[in-house]
């Protein structure tokens, strides 16, 4: 469910038409609803409610601070994966406690900056990584709460690009390989394993791989007690899909109902990373017709928002609803949607079907709120897009439009030095 509908003709963002924010503030434009993101988190939090549990939503799959704000006011953590990410979730007001820090490549300047703030744990994916976390954590005389990723081995049946759990996916160590580790973080003065963890995947459509992935833990989990680690949190990842297009996948209570049921033998409070079910539906990109074109009996609708905007279609050939902001009715046309950047894959939609559109229309593409805005670059020196939230009827400015001066304010400084190279 989601708080973008049609209202006498026109699409509106809750109780702001869409028409009038592109009259404010232009486009590509990014334009997220505070109540589809707050009920979305909602009916996930509560679908857990049996037991206990902390639902850390997964900073990188939309990282504005008025979005991490309002996640946190609700009583959300965060998963993060970088500093950056760890940055934006502390000036956002989530609570450090609620913080579990995921990724593979954490440098040691990131891993102070966690301890500084203490954070719950981190999720450890690699034997080095344990080493340089309790190297770090001794020398700011520190003990580093922990848990390590596992590699189930377990296929998510989802895109290749977004598959975590298969032995050939870079994340985790294998069952074998984690056993070793969390001997050696026992031993270890400066870490503390609290945890296990495992994330198999994004934008599952299914339960049985979740499934097939907890029973693999549970088994590790009394191998642990057997070693004497008796950990508190499981941590079982996020990536519940969404709708796109015809997928179906579960509903946040089926897999709270399939995992509670589970889970109730055993005493650990479950966490969980949901990111795209939060907060895919929460947005949308809106865009503006520039041309159309015909090329033979193939047609072209050239919008301003490109996969610099949007990359999803270009990256994973992803399917976005797209639909004009003014109820289409009457004739259609079949053409590819496409972008002003020179590439042949900068794309929206491609052989899709809508009401026939001109110069000057908009268009929207749905289910832009989760790795839209956050993937997008400048490249083709194109400024990225504003961010706009909506709840009720107001509306806020959560991410000013970038200038040309924006692109171009790291580099100023040596383009003033530049010919001093040649001295």
């Amino acid at each position: 469910m989601h708080y973008f509908q049609y209202k006498n003709g026109q699409l509106h963002a809750e109780d702001v038409a869409v028409a009038d924010l592109v009259k404010e503030y232009g486009t590509p434009l990014y334009i997220y609803s505070a109540s589809t993101l707050k009920r979305h988190f909602k009916a996930f939090d509560s679908a857990f409610a049996g037991i206990d549990h902390l639902t850390c939503y997964s900073v990188k799959a939309n990282s504005n601070m008025s979005l991490l704000k309002i996640l946190a006011q609700e009583g959300a953590g965060t998963d993060i994966v970088s500093g950056g990410e760890l940055f934006r979730a502390l000036r956002a007001g989530v609570d450090p406690k609620k913080i579990v820090y995921s990724g593979v490549g954490k440098k040691t300047v990131e891993i102070q900056e966690a301890l500084f703030a203490d954070i719950l744990m981190f999720n450890v994916e690699s034997t080095q990584e344990l080493e340089r976390i309790n190297a770090v954590a001794a020398d700011l005389d520190k003990v580093a709460r922990i848990s390590l990723r596992i590699n189930p081995d377990v296929d998510p049946k989802t895109h290749p690009y977004v598959s975590t759990g298969l032995k050939e996916n870079k994340f985790g160590l294998s069952r074998t390989d984690a056993l070793a580790t969390y001997a050696l973080a026992k031993s270890l003065p400066n870490v503390e394993p609290i945890g296990m963890d495992c994330h198999i995947g994004s934008q599952l459509t299914k339960l049985s791989p979740f499934l097939e992935a907890l029973d693999k833990l549970k088994i590790f989990y009394g191998q642990l007690l057997e070693m004497g680690i008796k950990i508190k949190y499981l941590d079982l990842g996020g990536g519940l899909g969404i709708t796109y297009n015809e997928e179906e996948p579960p509903h946040p209570e089926e897999l709270g109902k399939a995992l509670v049921d589970s889970l109730k033998d055993l005493d650990v409070t479950l966490i969980l990373e949901p990111g795209r079910v939060i907060a895919g539906n929460t947005g949308i990109l809106v865009t503006e017709v520039q041309y159309t074109k015909t090329n033979e009996d193939k047609h072209f609708v050239i919008v301003d928002a490109a996969m610099n905007d949007l990359v999803r279609p270009s990256l994973y050939g992803s399917y976005h609803r797209i639909s004009p902001v003014r109820e289409g009715k009457g004739e259609e046309m079949t053409a590819d949607i496409v972008g002003p950047i020179c590439e042949s894959g900068d794309f929206l939609a491609k052989n899709r079907t809508f009401p026939k559109v001109g110069p000057g229309d908009l268009l929207a593409a749905f289910s832009a709120g989760a790795y839209g805005f956050v993937m997008s670059s400048q490249y083709n020196s194109r400024p990225r897009a504003a961010e706009i939230m909506v709840e009720g009827s107001k509306h806020v400015l959560v991410r000013k439009r970038e200038v040309y001066n924006d692109l171009v304010a790291l580099e100023e400084e040596g383009l003033a030095l530049i010919g001093d190279l040649n001295k």
